[in-house]
């Protein structure tokens, strides 16, 4: 399902109409009492103002992060129709200052650009057999024990080795 900014637009009106047609703050009339008279000495704080407040602030708070979540989706969405199955980005060297070279599969090669601010440069093309020989292809057989180990272990470690198999350049 591909939820649109005009549906989210509409979602968030529908939510918040029945709470601004039910505020009737600006009819209701004051109720200026006697200063003398009890119920104005007694000044306390209401636990029903407090528990209103803090229903609203998670009220925004929610919204916040549906509105985060929903334009997280917008742009993973827009990523994959832009990102095609032809071109898959395997390694980056940072070299210096706007300068990089990138290792890039294009279909059955795999291309060495060097990029820079102004230029991508190819430095080297590899067949796909050639490329696995050299050691530049990671096959998934590999990877694989990576991630059990990670479940294996326990507490701090496991965290760590997660992290350590999902940044590993393939």
């Amino acid at each position: 399902m591909r939820i649109t900014p005009a549906f989210t637009a509409i979602l968030g009106l529908l939510l918040f109409a029945p709470a601004a047609l039910a505020a009737d703050g600006e009819r209701t009339p004051l109720k200026l009492a006697d200063p003398d008279s009890p119920a104005a000495q007694a000044t306390g704080s209401s636990s029903g103002s407090l528990v209103r407040t803090i229903v609203g602030l998670a009220i925004v708070l929610g919204v916040i992060y549906g509105l985060h979540w929903v334009l997280k989706q917008v742009k993973a969405s827009r990523e994959e129709q832009s990102s095609g199955t032809g071109l898959q980005a395997l390694a980056t060297l940072p070299l210096g200052a706007n300068r990089s070279l990138q290792l890039v599969r294009a279909g059955q090669e795999v291309v060495l650009v060097g990029v820079a601010d102004q230029s991508v440069t190819p430095i080297r093309t590899y067949g796909f057999s050639e490329a696995r020989a050299l050691g530049l292809l990671v096959e998934q057989e590999e990877a694989v024990p990576v991630a059990t180990e990670a479940r294996r272990t326990r507490g701090f470690g496991a965290l760590l080795n997660q992290l350590r198999s999902r940044t590993v350049l393939r």
